[in-house]
């Protein structure tokens, strides 16, 4: 019983290979969060290292998504870090979407949940490996560009809405 269990196991895994899986980006820049906002050069390179892969279109798959189902894990989990968070659809949102997403960058990055530890897991993407000097930088350059945003729009303008309560039912 048990060979019959490991040699199903086998064969699905030879033929989940043969699964294509679709890794192309949007090769769009329009709504990129640089046409509305300033990156300095060294926040781009902090950016580019340890957040675009799963936050922007400019995703680089490592090697190792050839093999299934590691693939297909890897592209749901960037498509799910791209529905929280994406630099190449930034602009795109209401600006107290944008406001607020500055503020997760600033609580995610400081509490050290971003970028997650399963991707600098064992070396993996040693470029995002942020040092604290490094996550000040994106938390300063984050409230940088909250405190230029109100500034420039209306406080209501920057503040999210309360969702409305649930039916009780």
């Amino acid at each position: 019983m048990i060979k019959k269990i490991i040699y199903a196991l086998a064969v699905i895994l030879v033929v989940i290979q043969f699964i294509p899986m679709n890794n192309e980006e949007v090769n769009s820049n329009e709504f990129e969060i640089s046409k509305n906002f300033e990156v300095p050069d060294h926040v781009a390179t902090l950016l580019q290292g340890a957040c675009n892969n799963c936050h922007s279109h400019t995703t680089t798959y490592p090697w190792y998504a050839n093999l299934q189902p590691i693939g297909f894990w890897l592209k749901h989990h960037v498509d799910e870090g791209k529905e929280h968070l994406n630099f190449s659809e930034f602009t795109s949102l209401p600006l107290r979407v944008q406001n607020h997403k500055f503020e997760e960058i600033v609580e995610m990055v400081e509490s050290k949940e971003m970028p997650l530890p399963s991707y600098t897991y064992l070396g993996l993407h040693p470029e995002a490996n942020l040092s604290d000097a490094d996550r000040r930088v994106l938390v300063e350059w984050a409230k940088e560009q909250m405190a230029k945003m109100a500034a420039s729009y209306p406080a209501d303008s920057l503040k999210m809405r309360p969702r409305p309560a649930a039916a009780e039912q």
